[in-house]
């Protein structure tokens, strides 16, 4: 098992803020991406950060976005698209939507839809 997997949703969160605010977009942007690929409303979120829940409480809780699997391109050295285990793809396809957020992408692209 990965040590991300029992690391909490809340320890990374301020970083994504940290990295899309620095970049010019804001915590309402990143949140509305979270909540696309989770199907957690704003108050769920806010619970999973309060509780420090883990990723893999998280995602076990989230309902994933059914356009998830377009979610593609390279986070770490690795294509997103080839990660075997379920939970790290899982992670990985939100660390791409935050760094396309960073990086100025329009939200309706980073919103996928088919």
């Amino acid at each position: 098992m990965h040590r991300i997997f029992t690391t909490s949703f809340a320890s990374v969160y301020p970083l994504y803020v940290t990295k899309v605010e620095r970049k010019g977009r804001t915590n309402e942007e990143l949140d509305e991406v979270i909540e696309w690929l989770t199907g957690f409303d704003d108050a769920q979120l806010k619970q999973h950060i309060d509780e420090h829940t883990t990723f893999e409480d998280f995602f076990a809780e989230a309902d994933l976005n059914p356009n998830a699997s377009l979610i593609t391109g390279v986070v770490c050295g690795m294509r997103v698209e080839q990660i075997e285990d379920p939970l790290m793809q899982k992670i990985r396809y939100l660390d791409k939507l935050v760094d396309e957020l960073a990086r100025g992408k329009a939200i309706e692209k980073i919103l996928r839809s088919a």
